[in-house]
């Protein structure tokens, strides 16, 4: 069972029978559900020859998204997040055009560009229903059906920011970490067996030379700032879960993984390499090949803002459906890359 989107389902009709097995009722009915109502989830039965197995199993699922990029927390229903920005310069550069000798004229003046970024916000809204039988059921149960309820709507919630922090909203023009349009767009070299690009096709070291390029590119976008030296990479599992088990060679003890870890080039300039994996990755690239990012994992450039952290807003009676209705809400912004140079994307691994 794994988790899935799911419409609004029917839960079905409650019969009660006899002991005859009639569907008239009688002193010793009991009651029974159609697939509908079991398929829902809201069935609770009782036998004295059954042992109850207390653990609920949710459904198999995972995210990842707080671990690949700080998140923010706070600033209310805010409708977009800004961003300043400044860029400096002087007439005639910073090169020899700064000289000074007695008797000039003048020197040359700094000068300041302002500009102000702005990232999207959108509004997550959910609730949750629990009729008023089930809640007395769920008395005789020992099942909180709230919180079931809760549990879920949870997972819901986390599912929408792993697409909002990895894909973006296409339907809402915004982008995620993987699919930035302002981020630039390299092709693994083409150095393994048969001129593969694949992880796979290609010897540790020339693994290795994939991982040290693409850092020292995205570096070299960023003016060599050692603030800005890229420490995080994912990528699909398939090609993680290949760097993680393969030995560097046959006598060796050493995985793929950890002699990357060892000898990248951030490393050498001591920054702490993280390589992970997300699904995510997989044919996110051009041509639907699998990429992998390499970026600067720091709230400086890059983030994402949970402006109003998923809340429990109103809680109320509705009589008309003999339940009681409680709406959640949160204020989300976009991913938010604030320096692009500091991404960069590898398809073909």
């Amino acid at each position: 069972m794994a988790f899935q989107n799911v419409g609004t389902m029917d839960l079905g009709m409650q019969v009660a029978r006899g002991a005859g097995g009639s569907a008239t009722g009688g002193n010793a009915a009991h009651m029974t559900m159609d697939a509908a109502g079991i398929a829902s989830g809201q069935a609770f039965l009782t036998s004295e020859l059954e042992k109850r197995d207390t653990l609920v199993r949710t459904p198999l699922t995972s995210v990842t998204y707080a671990r690949d990029i700080p998140v923010r927390v706070g600033g209310g229903w805010a409708e977009f997040v800004s961003a300043m920005q400044v860029g400096y310069g002087t007439s005639g550069g910073s090169g020899d055009n700064l000289h000074h000798a007695g008797g000039a004229n003048g020197i040359p003046m700094i000068q300041a560009n302002f500009e102000k970024g702005l990232y999207k916000s959108h509004m997550v809204a959910m609730g949750t229903r629990v009729m008023w039988i089930d809640m007395q059921r769920g008395n005789m149960t020992g099942r909180n059906l709230d919180s079931l309820l809760r549990d879920g709507l949870r997972l819901t919630y986390d599912k929408h920011m792993e697409e909002n922090t990895y894909a973006g909203f296409k339907r809402y023009g915004t982008t995620g970490l993987l699919n930035n349009a302002d981020v630039t767009i390299t092709s693994a070299a083409a150095t393994g067996s048969a001129s593969g690009t694949t992880f796979k096709s290609k010897t540790p070291d020339q693994i290795l030379d994939d991982i040290n390029t693409a850092i020292l590119a995205a570096w070299a976008a960023a003016e060599y700032d050692r603030d800005a030296i890229p420490n995080h990479i994912i990528m699909p599992y398939e090609q993680f879960n290949y760097l993680a088990t393969t030995r560097v060679s046959d006598l060796a003890e050493k995985t793929i993984l950890a002699f990357l870890l060892e000898n990248n080039v951030a490393k050498q300039n001591g920054v702490d390499l993280y390589i992970g994996a997300t699904s995510w990755c997989k044919g996110a690239g051009a041509s639907k090949k699998d990429r992998m990012a390499v970026y600067c994992n720091k709230e400086r450039y890059l983030a994402m803002d949970e402006l109003a952290p998923l809340t429990r807003a109103m809680t109320g009676p509705n009589t008309e459906q003999f339940c009681y209705d409680t709406a959640y809400a949160a204020n989300v912004s976009e991913v938010e890359v604030f320096y692009d140079q500091t991404v960069l994307y590898v398809d073909g691994i």
